[in-house]
């Protein structure tokens, strides 16, 4: 009888058509359901230069000049820097990240489609070669600037900035031809730790003097 039942349960297993209890049927998806679209991507909105225009002249010109080439020392230049990175600084004047009594009153009025509006604006236009003042500071502001100072573990700036001072976007602002009060004040500010929105820079200025945060900022007014 055993053997008997043994041959009846194979013989049922072999029957084409058959799901038995050992034999999960698997999901099979319709016709309907295969042919559903993934949903699409989020539009991201481009910027308006227009608008960046008109924004820029309305509230940046007076200080950074037209297009961004100020011609006021202790106010940076804009023109040709990285969207990214305005986009960046103007966001975090706006939150205080980075303190700024003038800037952060300007950036408070701005929405984040004005920001980006007017980073990407100026940041087309060309910015205006600078020039370097002090030929011995030059000198000792291109050995730092290349190639750092290797005994008190300064790394060279153009590690990040690029050897042309022209940066890399998003991350390091492009340095090229920038007023040297500016930058002077700029790495002052980081190695007291008035300015606070880069931790790399907080580091490298805090292991510089004052004749070599001169000289670094006369040689980057030159480069081109």
């Amino acid at each position: 009888m055993k053997l008997l039942a043994s041959l009846l349960f194979a013989a049922v297993l072999a029957v084409p058509g058959v799901t038995t209890f050992a034999q999960e049927a698997k999901p099979v998806a319709t016709s309907a359901e295969a042919k559903v679209p993934a949903a699409p991507a989020p539009a991201v909105a481009k910027p308006d230069l227009a608008k960046g225009e008109a924004s820029f002249n309305a509230v940046c010109a007076a200080c950074h000049g037209a297009e961004g080439n100020s011609t006021i020392p202790v106010n940076p230049k804009l023109a040709q820097q990285h969207p990214d990175y305005l986009v960046k600084q103007l966001t975090e004047f706006k939150s205080g990240k980075r303190a700024s009594p003038v800037m952060s009153g300007m950036a408070a009025l701005l929405s984040e489609a004005d920001a980006k509006n007017i980073a990407y604006w100026v940041g087309s236009k060309t910015s205006k070669p600078g020039f370097a003042k002090d030929r011995e500071l030059v000198m000792l502001g291109e050995r730092i600037f290349r190639g750092g100072v290797a005994d008190r573990q300064i790394p060279a700036c153009a590690g990040c900035h690029s050897p042309n001072g022209a940066g890399i976007p998003a991350q390091y602002p492009r340095l090229s031809g920038q007023h040297a009060d500016y930058a002077v004040a700029q790495l002052i500010a980081f190695r007291s730790g008035a300015r606070k929105n880069s931790p790399q820079m907080t580091q490298v200025a805090a292991k510089l003097n004052d004749a070599e945060i001169k000289a670094v900022a006369d040689y980057v007014a030159g480069l081109r």
